[in-house]
């Protein structure tokens, strides 16, 4: 169901909806409740859950406590999950079933488990029986938990922003943990969310939320919207032809989405997409990945001027950004440097380089707190430059100042000493006709160091082989960027946002090589 005629805005999910109001009421009960079991200022409250109402709750009781929601990967094995929920110091798990089910080894034993059951559209989504999608006997659920507490009534504290983890490409995964934010701050950042995400008070605003929340910019995005009390609609699991009947039936005005999603939809047959009417769409974001320029002008031909680019990660917000105009007039630029925000990208040695050299990317982000990784801080020094930031990106500036990536610097692959950006691959493959999606990496080659490998995921009537991904290739870029090792497969693996797991797909290479790099 919608949001019933009359009602004040809230969250739909399949055929349930929550008011704002009643969302609200329960994260102050689930507060007190917190705060009981001894939550507090610079506590950590985990969170293991799917898009959901308690998602929000969870949240913004942590928060009125001064407390850090720390979000954990739906994908993740119990070590993995055991991992975040040590290295926080998590004292509380607010978890949904299945998910539980899929952890429970890991979970430390001082930490309290509040259950939240699987809700129908998120069981169907996942293929989740009726046995997991209950809380396993014993176990406390969230809104017994929340019905039990008086709603808590203090002031609340500065709030502290979740403390999300980076991915871990390389090692384990580091927590992003941000001082508390000062209300001119706050007050700042929700300025910000209206420039560059197109967020503000809007009663007739209706935003989809299908991005997993675990994620930085998806949490950052539906918690502002929640904030500015926004209808929301949630998306179980990203499909394409879903999204599009939810954005026909409700009217949807606002998303945050990811490439790999307007690739996804183009790839729709034509009477399809002619299915359903998109002209309420107003403000759509993007960023996390690289998108080609011949999908970013086809999405704007099919969607109208409403997308919008950022650029930016976990530790330093929005700190590029660009609309369709700046989309079609430069092409494959991540967009120009937001007031307040700052960019340097420098050569090896540290030093500026000349518009058009490539060279690592060094950013701080406007009207966000500092910064540390949780009980690591060499770690944050590791990736400083003075009071700037990287995240080991590589691009360049063009003389009118927009920024453009190349790839991230670990993704780079240097072949016979030759630096090659596998985004740039990945951006001509997926043009392919046949190519549903690609991943692009360096694998061990006994002469040049390394090799390019891809793995495409092709329409199955497409009826590909590797012979013509090469000859394509070679029509479009130079031949040592052309890939010796081409792989196929049904599905690539990936996270619920679309975004591939590259790090699965490269691993056995060099396992069996027996070295990293």
């Amino acid at each position: 169901m919608t949001k019933p005629a009359g009602m004040a805005p809230g969250v739909t999910a399949g055929d349930r909806f929550r008011s704002w109001a009643d969302i609200q009421a329960n994260a102050a009960r689930a507060a007190s409740g917190l705060a009981a079991l001894g939550v507090g200022e610079d506590s950590s409250v985990a969170l293991m859950l799917r898009n959901d109402f308690p998602t929000f709750e969870a949240n913004m009781a942590a928060s009125q406590l001064g407390a850090y929601p720390v979000p954990i990967n739906w994908h993740y094995t119990p070590e993995e999950a055991g991992y975040i929920l040590r290295d926080c110091d998590a004292k509380v798990l607010v978890v949904h079933a299945d998910l539980l089910a899929q952890i429970a080894e890991g979970v430390p034993n001082n930490v309290k488990v509040l259950v939240v059951p699987t809700p129908p559209e998120i069981a169907a989504a996942y293929g989740v029986p009726p046995e997991k999608a209950n809380a396993p006997a014993g176990i406390e659920l969230w809104q017994d938990f929340v019905a039990a507490a008086p709603p808590r009534t203090d002031p609340p504290k500065l709030a502290r922003g979740s403390m999300i983890y980076t991915s871990g490409t390389t090692g384990r995964p580091k927590g992003v943990r941000r001082k508390p934010s000062t209300p001119e701050q706050q007050a700042a950042s929700a300025a910000d969310a209206s420039t560059f995400w197109g967020l503000k008070p809007d009663p007739e605003a209706v935003a989809l939320m299908n991005g997993p929340m675990y994620h930085s910019a998806p949490a950052a995005y539906g918690m502002a919207s929640a904030r500015l009390g926004l209808h929301m609609v949630l998306q179980a699991r990203f499909e394409a032809e879903d999204m599009l009947r939810l954005i026909h039936k409700h009217r949807i005005s606002h998303m945050h989405i990811v490439p790999t999603m307007f690739v996804r939809l183009l790839r729709l047959p034509q009477e399809v997409r002619q299915r359903y009417d998109v002209s309420s769409l107003r403000f759509i974001t993007h960023g996390a990945a690289p998108c080609a320029p011949a999908v970013k002008r086809q999405m704007i031909e099919w969607w109208g001027p409403v997308i919008n680019e950022y650029y930016g990660a976990t530790e330093t917000g929005v700190v590029v950004w660009h609309g369709s105009e700046d989309a079609l007039r430069k092409p494959g630029t991540v967009g120009r440097l937001v007031p307040g925000g700052i960019l340097r990208i420098v050569d090896e040695e540290g030093r500026d380089v000349k518009p058009g050299e490539v060279g690592e990317i060094y950013v701080r982000g406007p009207n966000l707190s500092e910064f540390t990784y949780n009980k690591d801080d060499a770690k944050r020094s590791e990736v400083g430059l003075g009071d700037l930031v990287t995240v080991g990106d590589v691009g360049y500036l063009d003389a009118d100042g927009y920024l453009f990536l190349c790839d991230r610097k670990r993704d780079m692959i240097i072949s016979g000493g030759v630096n090659i950006y596998p985004a740039e691959i990945e951006g001509t493959l997926i043009q392919m006709p046949g190519v549903r999606d690609c991943a692009v990496f360096g694998i061990p080659d006994e002469e040049f160091g390394e090799q390019i490998c891809a793995h495409i995921e092709a329409q199955p009537e497409a009826g590909l082989d590797a012979s013509q991904v090469r000859a394509w290739l070679g029509e479009h870029l130079a031949r040592y960027k052309v890939p010796r090792v081409v792989e196929f497969s049904a599905a690539l693996p990936r996270e619920d946002s679309g975004k591939i797991f590259k790090r699965k797909l490269r691993a056995p290479y060099w396992e069996k090589a027996g070295r990293s790099i």
